[in-house]
């Protein structure tokens, strides 16, 4: 008799997206980290927003995440 084995989620993964309760992956924009200075203050606000993730790339992480 087979055993089916568990799956281990990638842990950088799971550091960089989350799942919502309606089943959407969110992620981070990118440009947050450094020169902060040279940006404007409508564009660091709009940095902080979670934005989802959609299509095929959405369908990867939540098998990376173990949820698909």
């Amino acid at each position: 008799m087979a055993r089916i084995r568990k799956h281990k989620t990638r842990n950088a993964a799971d550091r960089r997206f989350k799942i919502t309760a309606t089943g959407k992956v969110m992620r981070r924009t990118q440009g947050m980290r450094h020169l902060r200075s040279n940006k404007s203050k409508k564009a660091i606000r709009r940095f902080k927003v979670p934005v989802e993730v959609k299509g095929a790339f959405a369908k990867k992480i939540k098998q990376m995440l173990g949820v698909a």
